[in-house]
């Protein structure tokens, strides 16, 4: 059996609003106008509308909390475009901070200690940073002590790669201790 779709008109799509005001949609007595081809300076709005058709560009609110707002005299599309493109620029060059963890027991033997002590070395050398943490099951949250030994002989064995972030701390049942990679020497 279909699906009947209710009868009568379609509700009307609604149109996005601009980000920015532009055009008639500034209703402000006077602009500081910017702009390439323009003379800069502070306008009555109605004069930098008149600029605008002249140029057939559009009067585009930069920064409406100056004071008087900074409109530009542009094409509205273009400047969407441009902005759409800086942010996506920015947005790759942002660098996504990557923690890898590494799980210990109180009781961690010494041959467990070093292989897991070789894994954080390596992660520190990549330039990510390292959670270490201790994790208690059942009474053996009595050995808290000995978590915390661990974790700060952890952290002194890995001071050559990396520098300690945050001490060991008692979460719940896990003890956390946090390392990021020293900065590299260039």
């Amino acid at each position: 059996m279909a699906l009947k779709r209710p009868s009568g008109p379609r509700p009307p799509m609604r149109k996005k609003e601009p980000d920015h005001r532009i055009n008639e949609h500034i209703r402000v007595p006077e602009v500081r106008l910017v702009g390439d081809n323009v003379e800069q300076g502070v306008f009555p709005t109605r004069k930098a509308l008149e600029l605008a058709d002249e140029l057939e560009l559009d009067l585009v609110e930069i920064s409406p909390n100056a004071v008087p707002p900074v409109c530009k005299i542009i094409d509205y599309s273009k400047f969407v475009y441009e902005q759409k493109k800086k942010q996506k620029e920015i947005k790759a060059n942002a660098k996504q901070t990557v923690i890898k963890e590494i799980r210990f027991g109180p009781n961690t033997s010494e041959h467990d200690f070093e292989f897991k002590l070789k894994h954080a070395i390596r992660f520190l050398e990549a330039g990510e940073k390292v959670r270490a943490y201790v994790h208690f099951k059942g009474r053996a949250i009595v050995f808290k002590e000995q978590g915390e030994i661990l974790l700060l002989r952890f952290a002194q064995a890995l001071e050559d790669y990396g520098k300690v972030e945050l001490l060991p701390k008692l979460e719940g049942k896990r003890m956390f201790l946090t390392l990021a990679p020293k900065a590299i020497k260039k």
